[in-house]
């Protein structure tokens, strides 16, 4: 398994390291996490759909912020969970390595560019309220989470393609729980230094691209705010942007960390603990941070709630 190859046509990922024990608490971690994950986001898509107060464009966005947290934590979980269960290294072709990685930076950068686009609504509903159902409409929204799709999804083409040109003959071995390419890089016996700067240099367009409106837009929100001469208004007005607020530093310093280094090919233990924070963490934290402190939401969950119980009670 270990041989010289020509080019490899499958992998094997090494997953996580310790006794079966050990790998037995992972598996009931993660599957508590993906499964609430799952079943918290589906919460947030089916209220958002079936509660008329919630036709607006915030949590028009925050359903599909939901429906990519879904599927980005759905591309590798399940297979790091089968992993688990395994007394090997776990088998993954070539095309399915490729498709797993595509998925997952497709919809990462999906993901970030509808974050940005959420911080330029709330800067609109904070700094602009009386124009904001006029530039806000249906359309715009539509428009707006149509094009965050497909830039994600075109956007991460030729760096996936550029990274499955080299040829990995140094190992089949991935010492990572998915196709993470910085291992990737470290199997290939070609000179990845040019494809790796350009790689960098993509990553910081994505992230600090889309960063650049969420701090421009806050930091006009923050001044907004400030100059509200009550109390009440100002913590009224800062409610309605907190729990983005903090989606946005959580997931931003989550990619940063990841994605923006010179050194594709840093320690494989760094690049697990981040990719389960952007695969895990983020997903399972996301329906606490947008739901929790949001009162009409709970109060749509509720209604609902009432009108299941009362539909299986007739």
């Amino acid at each position: 398994m270990l041989k010289n190859y020509s080019s490899a046509v499958e992998f094997y990922l090494l997953g996580f390291h310790g006794s079966k024990e050990q790998h037995d608490i992972l598996f009931a971690t993660f599957f508590f996490l993906y499964s609430v994950t799952v079943m918290g986001n589906m919460l947030i898509i089916v209220i958002v759909c079936v509660d008329k107060r919630l036709q607006s464009p915030m949590y028009f966005f925050l359903g599909h912020l939901s429906v990519l947290e879904i599927l980005i934590t759905s591309v590798a979980v399940p297979l790091m969970l089968w992993g688990l269960l395994l007394p090997e290294m776990q088998a993954i072709s070539l095309p399915a390595c490729s498709a797993q990685l595509y998925l997952y930076l497709s919809l990462g950068t999906s993901e970030l560019v509808l974050i940005g686009a959420m911080a330029v609504d709330r800067y609109v509903a904070v700094c602009n309220p009386l124009r904001y159902n006029i530039i806000m409409n249906s359309h715009t929204c539509i428009w707006v989470v149509i094009v965050s799709w497909v830039f994600g999804f075109l956007f991460q083409i030729w760096p996936v393609y550029a990274t499955f040109q080299l040829t990995f003959c140094k190992s089949n071995v991935l010492d990572h729980f998915l196709c993470d390419r910085g291992q990737l890089l470290k199997l290939s016996c070609d000179d990845s230094l040019f494809t790796e700067f350009i790689l960098f240099l993509m990553a910081v367009f994505i992230i600090v691209g889309s960063l650049i409106p969420t701090i421009i837009s806050y930091t006009y929100i923050i001044s907004t705010i400030l100059k509200i001469p009550s109390a009440s208004g100002r913590r009224k007005a800062f409610s309605t942007c907190a729990s983005h607020f903090t989606f946005v530093v959580i997931g931003y310093g989550t990619c940063l960390f990841l994605y923006v280094k010179p050194k594709q090919t840093q320690a494989a233990e760094y690049n697990r603990v981040a990719s389960l924070m952007v695969l895990v963490v983020t997903p399972f934290l996301n329906p606490f941070i947008f739901t929790l402190r949001n009162d009409k939401f709970i109060e749509a969950f509720r209604d609902v709630m009432k009108r299941c119980y009362h539909l299986h009670k007739g």
